[in-house]
């Protein structure tokens, strides 16, 4: 696919300007420092191993289902990552490179996320690939990187219980979403029972395990029901009649994509009233909500690190920045901001590196702290995932949360607790 950054817009044209207005009080354009601007050095310096890399452009892949049941989701994900291409080319580049984008569509299908990625390494010779969404498309092109020494930007909240070399995973791992938001509604919420409801695949399984192993073991509770579904699945009024005989204190849940949709306006036409039944969920954020609808899912709870309504000038200037780019309508979730981290930390550790070399940009990469991210701050742990908070938010009719919970500090990532594997 064409390079969608470059729509016949001049560096000075109107869009360019204002994102570069918007933010122009933000840290994320001050941590760039002049070497933005700088002569670039040559190619032979920055690009040792064969990476598409020229006198004036670097390129880099995009890997996300356009279509299929999960592009409700990874929708928000290719879209904040090329909002952040744009700004850094409207910055300088860098290494003095403008990014060049080759998309690839995932198409909500493992076997097809595999096949791109091998093309945008092999055949294309990208410098770094953000993408993926599910659990299953990343194990399916974990692979493929760790083979070609190809360099992942991975945006989703995931079960943890990974680590590698060629991937940086700028969500959350479990330790940091679904522990802390078991421990919120089990103190705030009285939680004590909880039935669990999931899609049919690895992330909702092993999430629900390590779930399970806290209700059980720490919070001295209770799984009253589990039940999983398969991807795109809409006929949830089994377990819903479950839930109503076993009336869990927490409904927790991790379905995602189209189905949930299904899910909660069944749960409403049922009569289960979110105001007065607990739900959990650690799977949907403002981007499911648009398709869901804030009537069917106002009350819910969210365990994310991410809210659109956080308030900070950082947050402040991506929000407005996104709707500039992408209309007024468009609304921002948790994985949509994490998404949006990629490039800026790619470009940090290049830069520190003064290479795109994959092993270089990968040694470069512990400790850099991004003070410009629009949650407020994260900083990349040796293990490759990022110190972040964690929040709770409650969903309201108009599609937003209202953060009720911030953790009091970064959480340290831990994708190997012991205990839970």
């Amino acid at each position: 696919m064409a390079d969608d950054t470059d729509r016949g817009r001049s560096l000075h044209s109107p869009l360019r300007r204002k994102l570069l207005m918007g933010l122009a009080g933000a840290p994320a354009l001050a941590l760039m420092g002049r070497s933005a601007f700088a002569a670039a050095p040559p190619t032979s310096a920055v690009n040792t191993t064969g990476l598409a890399v020229t006198d004036t452009e670097v390129t880099v892949g995009i890997l996300h289902s356009i279509t299929g049941t999960m592009s409700i989701s990874e929708t928000g994900a290719q879209q904040a990552e090329k909002l952040a291409i744009e700004q850094i080319n409207a910055s300088g580049g860098i290494l003095g490179r403008k990014i060049k984008i080759i998309q690839e569509d995932g198409a909500s299908d493992w076997p097809t996320f595999a096949e791109k990625a091998k093309k945008l390494l092999v055949n294309d010779h990208c410098a770094a690939v953000m993408g993926c969404w599910t659990s299953a498309s990343r194990k399916a092109v974990l692979p493929v990187f760790e083979q070609y020494n190809g360099l992942l930007y991975y945006p989703t909240f995931y079960e943890g219980l990974e680590q590698s070399k060629n991937v940086f995973y700028t969500g959350q791992e479990a330790t940091q979403q679904i522990l802390a938001g078991l421990d919120w509604v089990h103190k705030e919420k009285g939680g004590d029972t909880f039935f669990f409801v999931g899609s049919d695949y690895i992330w909702p399984r092993t999430s629900n395990k390590i779930a399970r192993k806290h209700v059980e073991n720490v919070l001295k509770g209770k799984v009253v029901g589990e039940e999983y579904f398969p991807l795109g699945h809409t006929q949830f009024n089994s377990v819903i009649n479950k839930i109503k005989l076993t009336k869990p204190k927490v409904i927790f849940t991790d379905v995602v994509g189209g189905s949930n949709v299904a899910f909660y306006k069944q749960l409403k036409a049922a009569g289960i009233d979110l105001s007065k039944q607990t739900l959990l969920t650690i799977s949907v954020t403002e981007d499911e909500i648009d398709g869901i609808g804030g009537d069917n899912i106002a009350g819910a709870y969210s365990c994310m690190k991410y809210f659109q309504s956080i308030e900070n000038e950082n947050n402040k200037a991506f929000v407005a920045a996104f709707k500039k780019m992408w209309g007024e309508k468009t609304v921002i979730g948790d994985v949509t901001q994490a998404a949006y981290l990629g490039p800026y930390l790619w470009k940090m550790a290049c830069e520190k590196a003064g290479s795109f070399d994959v092993d270089k940009v990968v040694a470069a990469s512990p400790d850099l702290e991004f003070k410009g991210a629009p949650e407020g701050y994260v900083r990349i742990d040796p293990n490759h995932h990022l110190w972040s908070k964690t929040r709770v938010g409650r969903a309201k009719t108009d599609g937003q949360f209202e953060i009720v919970y911030t953790s009091p500090e970064l959480i340290k990532p831990d994708p190997f607790p012991k205990g839970y594997q």
